[in-house]
């Protein structure tokens, strides 16, 4: 069967962020993709904080592959800023707290890490909301951290694609996948490929849903223009909007919103802001203004996981909490390894958990 004998070349399950970015990749290569969803509750997309970070806080290492990434993510968001005429990716200082004088002391000893040093400084930031911070040990900077609007990038597409044609509301089972000559058919579409970018709705051996929940509080006057990071993070949202985030739990993992989460993530609030006469005391509530919950699809070894699944179906999943940093080389790397045979990376093989 010819590619001109099927409706599509690639039909996506899933407009989440993996999807999305799956989704543009494919149409930016001239093929014709189809995106397949219906907006779930708990998707971890609409709730993703868009953090991105090339060092990993806990021992101030490189994120996985962040030098190679982190150029490509970047000019992806932007190109896509660019075609919808608003600006998703936000380039922001990152700045680290020191909880001891060990952790400062180990934080000046990795910037003389050749590896990681060009992402590191001890300069102290002049932002005038770290008055307001807690920082008796100071602080190191992360440089090239950035943030995406994931929720409004996806909202875009979403219209977009509408607007083409390119999406349908309609929910996607296994079993309503049907084989046909060299390719496969769902819902009267057809495609050489069919990929499942659905997240922790697509149960598969590797894969471990972890639910996380973040707020949005209003803090007038904080005027704090730098992510901040403490064991969660302070994020500015602009007009006196923060975003605080954000929790980890492997067990309750389809519970929504919970008040214990939100207690903890202002417990971390109230630990991190000095109080001054006019910030809430342990009486006097924040103002928080949202409260979310979603579902992270996460792998077991903290790798994206992709590859074939099925004749004519593959996977693009498992991006987990880096997902903005990941999602644009993962779909350029899937999509030469589905339509020009080139082999996968073993790091992001799903076939390591075979």
């Amino acid at each position: 069967m010819s590619t001109s004998a099927f409706t599509h070349d690639v039909l996506i399950v899933g407009q989440g962020l993996a999807g999305s970015v799956l989704a543009d990749t494919c149409i930016a290569r001239g093929l014709r993709t189809a995106v397949l969803d219906v907006p779930k509750e708990g998707r971890a997309s609409h709730v993703a904080a868009g953090l991105v970070n090339p060092v990993s806080m806990r021992r101030t290492v490189l994120s996985w592959r962040a030098p190679e990434l982190l150029p490509i993510a970047g000019a992806f968001y932007r190109e896509a800023g660019l075609r919808f005429g608003k600006e998703y990716w936000h380039p922001i200082p990152l700045i680290k707290i020191f909880p001891s004088a060990k952790e400062a002391g180990e934080w000046r000893v990795r910037m003389n890490d050749p590896e990681v040093s060009h992402y590191l400084s001890d300069e102290q930031s002049q932002d005038p909301g770290l008055k307001r911070v807690d920082q008796p040990y100071g602080h190191g900077q992360v440089k090239r951290a950035a943030w995406l609007d994931v929720v409004g990038l996806l909202d875009a597409y979403r219209k977009w694609w509408k607007e083409q044609g390119a999406l349908h509301e309609r929910t996607v089972e296994q079993a309503d996948v049907r084989s046909i000559p060299n390719g496969v058919e769902v819902h009267g579409l057809s495609a050489p490929w069919l990929v499942w970018s659905a997240g922790p709705f697509k149960p598969m051996t590797g894969l471990v849903p972890v639910r996380g929940e973040r707020i949005t509080v209003r803090l007038p006057g904080l005027d704090l223009g730098v992510l901040v990071h403490r064991g969660g993070f302070i994020l500015p949202l602009g007009g006196d909007n923060y975003r605080v985030g954000s929790t980890y739990d492997w067990d309750n993992v389809w519970s929504g919103p919970t008040t214990e989460a939100r207690e903890e993530l202002l417990a971390r609030l109230r630990k991190l802001l000095l109080r001054t006469p006019l910030e809430p005391d342990e009486d006097t509530p924040f103002n928080v203004v949202d409260h979310w919950a979603g579902v992270r699809p996460t792998a077991i070894d903290r790798r994206p996981l992709l590859g074939r699944i099925a004749p004519h179906q593959a996977v693009f999943n498992g991006l987990g909490s880096r997902g903005v940093l990941l999602a644009p080389w993962c779909a350029q790397h899937l999509l030469e390894h589905l339509l020009e045979g080139k082999p996968l990376d073993p790091e992001v093989d799903l076939g390591r958990f075979a």
